[in-house]
């Protein structure tokens, strides 16, 4: 009995001795992506909090330019003016009616205004006729995206679906600095390597270059040349979505620049993608102040009460 158990695991590591081998040579072949530079977010650490300037400007870039091709479908016009929103008000401005309550993100003069000029209209309907119908946003709209549905936005950019940005930061590894390094990252295709037409080459964007190493950086049996470096990162279907000056900012202290947007823009998707962060934090904290607190006081009630003992 021990020998036919040794023997089924013998032919059992000779059946993945294979795999393996395969598996190693084909990490060997392939690209990868370009280490991410580390940035110091606002939001980051214990009690990091949101750059609510730096969350302005992001929508900004968003509605402008990063809106014409993905939405943000899990957000309405009414988060911009909450608690920790980008747009929430204590109070109102002057030159508003006191009756108003600027708190109440319905009736926040600044986000009911964004919504109303929104670049897209919402669908809604049907009318009395039984049609369909656009009409600008309300506050308690969804944030419209600028297609109808999955197949008409596949139509429209060669096939490719442009992710929803809503999650986008949570949803990819290390997603502040890897959305942030993806936006500057791109650049001209080495020569090495041929690009076909309506693709991007960018060295953050994690794919596989040596698939597109040219035939006269390879050998008669199709192998790319030891003296050839196979290029970090991919490419994709998204044109470069900024450059200097795209956007024009209303504070002329603050650079126009890619790496200012791209900053800016992360700045909005990470509040996006955890609205709530700040009151969380803050209530963590309360938390911890309690029950150190608590601690301390069961700890002299504990000598208290055992010092009568001895």
């Amino acid at each position: 009995m021990m020998k036919l158990h040794k023997k089924l695991f013998l032919l059992a590591l000779l059946a993945l001795l294979p795999v393996g081998i395969m598996g190693n040579a084909a990490m060997a072949a392939g690209g990868k992506a370009k280490k991410l530079p580390h940035n110091h977010w606002h939001f980051k650490g214990l009690l990091g909090t949101y750059d609510k300037e730096a969350v302005q400007r992001g929508f900004q870039v968003y509605s402008e330019v990063c809106s014409n091709c993905h939405g943000v479908e899990q957000l309405s016009f009414r988060n911009l003016g909450q608690v920790g929103g980008p747009f929430y008000l204590d109070e109102c401005p002057a030159g508003f009616p006191e009756s108003l309550d600027c708190s109440n993100p319905n009736e926040n003069p600044y986000v009911k205004q964004i919504a109303a000029e929104y670049k897209f209209q919402v669908t809604d309907g049907p009318d009395e006729a039984g049609d369909m119908f656009e009409r600008p946003a309300l506050t308690s709209d969804r944030i419209p995206g600028p297609y109808a549905n999955d197949n008409q936005a596949r139509s429209i950019n060669n096939g490719a679906l442009p992710p929803d940005l809503s999650l986008i930061i949570s949803a990819r590894h290390h997603g502040p600095d890897y959305v942030k390094s993806l936006l500057t990252g791109y650049k001209e295709a080495p020569e090495t390597v041929n690009v076909a037409p309506g693709q991007y080459y960018n060295e953050y964007y994690p794919g596989d270059m040596s698939l597109l190493i040219k035939d006269e950086y390879r050998d008669e049996e199709g192998h790319i040349l030891k003296t050839v470096d196979v290029p970090y990162g991919g490419v994709f279907a998204m044109v470069p979505p900024l450059f200097d000056g795209v956007v024009d900012y209303a504070d002329e202290e603050i650079p126009e620049t890619v790496d200012q947007y791209a900053a800016d823009v992360v700045e909005f998707l990470a509040w996006a993608a955890d609205p709530k962060l700040q009151q969380r934090k803050k209530l963590g904290m309360m938390s911890i102040i309690y029950l150190l607190i608590l601690s301390g006081l069961l700890y002299l009630s504990y000598r208290e009460i055992w010092s009568k003992e001895h």
